[in-house]
């Protein structure tokens, strides 16, 4: 997959009127290819490469992949000018509010070709849906600013912390309960191979408004020394 200058629906491989099934699927289908149960593709491509795609494959849906997210950005790419298709409406569980009346305030989302898009989108919405509501600790504050090394039980430790539940870091993530738990519990039989793991925990790291780049790859280094300790 040559992802230079591809748009989110370009890195899935699928269309810009796609429904959100079709999107997930899109999901499922790219990541699944470039995962590293592929032995044919590790012929042509180094596992590099493919962690490196696979990052882009997660990046994208974590955009796309979400209703408010995806109009959004539709409308700073000009795709979808004339409104999402029926079918796109009829499955949206979430409302979106107009542009007219979205608020000044600006989130940013990464655009691969053209580094940062910056976005305005409803301080409402975006809080009721992303927003965390917890009482700081600076004690707690100060652990996770020094971490060095972020296993299991810290992350659930911050979720726990930041007031956000199972059932809804589930729903944000679109990352099973079991595999959460499993993760957070580092009950390595049920996880999956390592590239999934770390892009769970880079899902995991942004909605607790931590830098997923650095959590992910903290993790992913303890997680690889516990299982050789096995």
């Amino acid at each position: 997959m040559d992802t230079e200058k591809k748009n989110y629906y370009e890195v899935l491989e699928t269309e810009t009127n796609a429904t959100p099934t079709q999107i997930e699927q899109a999901y499922v289908r790219a990541r699944n290819a470039y995962s590293g149960d592929s032995v044919a593709l590790y012929s042509l491509m180094t596992k590099d490469e493919c962690d490196s795609i696979l990052g882009l494959i997660e990046e994208a849906y974590s955009v796309i992949g979400f209703p408010e997210k995806r109009r959004e950005y539709d409308r700073l790419r000009g795709f979808n000018q004339n409104g999402f298709s029926q079918t796109y409406n009829q499955e949206s569980l979430h409302t979106v509010h107009t542009i007219e009346n979205r608020s000044k305030d600006s989130v940013q989302y990464e655009d691969f070709g053209s580094n940062l898009i910056e976005a305005k989108v409803s301080k409402i919405s975006a809080q009721k849906k992303f927003g965390l509501e917890y009482a700081d600790n600076d004690e707690m504050d100060r652990l996770i600013r020094e971490c060095t090394e972020f296993t299991g039980p810290f992350l659930k430790k911050i979720r726990e912390y930041k007031n956000v539940s199972l059932e809804r870091m589930a729903e944000m993530t679109r990352i099973s309960k079991t595999h959460i738990t499993a993760m957070e519990n580092e009950d390595l039989p049920k996880l999956p191979v390592d590239v999934y793991v770390r892009g769970y925990v880079y899902q995991y790291a942004k909605v607790l408004k931590l830098n997923p780049e650095a959590v992910a790859a903290s993790f992913i280094l303890y997680f690889k020394k516990i299982k050789s300790q096995k």
